[in-house]
């Protein structure tokens, strides 16, 4: 008998390991078919450096003080006796992306790897609607004293137009000013109902009155057309192109958690978690 009952304590111990581990997650922040914990560990050193290096606070205010000087340049007319007088004339306009530019996701993406929880639609709803991620340090304090000069600003991001209100509040909350829904445009669908990721249309539309002093982003699809969906090489082929441009009309932050770069690298495809797994392996260059 004492044989049987430890192989029946066994049993159940086992069992209770397979379903802390095994056993799809499930709950109200949890996409409503999760078959395996997604593979986000290699996450974890970019998010912690957001979170916890002063290195990135520091090149944070350092991107928005090369902001300013610029800014500053342009309102003394240094950088625009080469345009043309009409458009010396124009109401001057600054566009910024919103999510790892003026506002800090990274607590989101760190629940995500703690729960073995790929990014999903639902999960990043529910983040936007607690209004809560913090402000990049730098960015309150430059688009503030862009609009006391003056500047008119945008913020032109891809999340969709269902998470607008709430968005507009949280840039509030942490306090960025003169945000409404004239100048939070967020991303639009198609007559077929699919959704217009590219952000030249918006940035057109604002050229249409405002002469874009600057663009701000994170990730370079932020900025121009002309690194949607090139490879690896080709983009590093157009910054290079344009290598004298950078810290001046466009400006980038850094975002090591994720991005176009990472779609580059796994080629724009749909792949699985070990397919991705795989090919950032043989991306690393090795000596």
């Amino acid at each position: 008998m004492k044989i049987r009952n430890a192989i029946l304590v066994a049993a159940l111990l086992m069992g209770s390991v397979s379903g802390t581990y095994f056993i799809p997650r499930t709950g109200a922040q949890q996409p409503e078919r999760q078959e395996a914990a997604a593979n986000n560990e290699y996450q974890v050193g970019a998010t912690l450096w957001m979170q916890k290096a002063a290195e990135f606070r520091a090149i944070s205010y350092q991107t928005f003080n090369l902001a300013r000087w610029q800014l500053d340049a342009d309102l003394d007319k240094k950088n625009v006796k080469k345009l043309p007088k009409a458009e010396r004339k124009r109401p001057r306009a600054i566009v910024v992306d919103i999510d790892e530019t003026v506002l800090d996701n990274s607590p989101s993406q760190a629940k995500h790897i703690r729960e073995r929880v790929a990014f999903n639609s639902k999960d990043w709803y529910a983040w936007g609607e607690m209004r809560k991620a913090k402000a990049i340090p730098g960015a309150v304090e430059f688009l503030n004293y862009a609009v006391s000069r003056g500047v008119k600003i945008f913020y032109v991001s891809n999340r969709d137009e269902v998470q607008k209100q709430a968005t507009i509040d949280n840039l509030k909350n942490v306090g960025f000013q003169d945000i409404g829904s004239d100048n939070v445009l967020l991303r639009q669908k198609d007559a077929q109902g699919n959704n217009i990721s590219t952000k030249t249309p918006r940035r057109e539309f604002i050229g249409q009155k405002y002469r874009i002093v600057m663009l701000i982003g994170d990730n370079l699809d932020d900025l121009s057309d002309i690194f949607e969906r090139k490879s690896v090489g080709d983009r590093f082929a157009e910054v290079d192109r344009i290598k004298n441009d950078w810290g001046k009309r466009w400006i980038v932050l850094p975002n090591a958690m994720y991005g176009t770069w990472e779609n580059a690298i796994y080629e724009y495809g749909r792949l699985t978690e070990q397919q991705k797994a795989a090919k950032r392996e043989a991306a690393l260059e090795l000596p």
